[in-house]
């Protein structure tokens, strides 16, 4: 897989969608992002799917508004699943 980096579950999760010009249309998904619990947010967030979140490319969302990304849906159940 190379250097891929999966971002670790916290308690602290934020929904982010790319915004309207840093992506097409297609691209612009529903991600699950974990926020660092503590310390500075840092300039690029990793999704659960792995996808990186530079800040400012994005937007926070109050709900799934569209598409949501499957890959960050079944890492989260997955992991759900594991911690029962």
């Amino acid at each position: 897989m190379g250097n891929v980096v999966h971002a670790e579950p916290t308690g602290v999760m934020a929904l982010v969608r790319l915004r309207r010009g840093a992506a097409g249309e297609r691209d612009r998904v529903c991600h699950l992002v974990p926020i660092p619990e503590t310390g500075p947010i840092p300039e690029v967030l990793i999704a659960r799917c792995g996808a990186p979140i530079v800040c400012g490319s994005a937007e926070v969302l109050e709900r799934i508004c569209g598409m949501p990304c499957e890959s960050c849906l079944a890492r989260a159940a997955r992991d759900r699943r594991l911690a029962c």
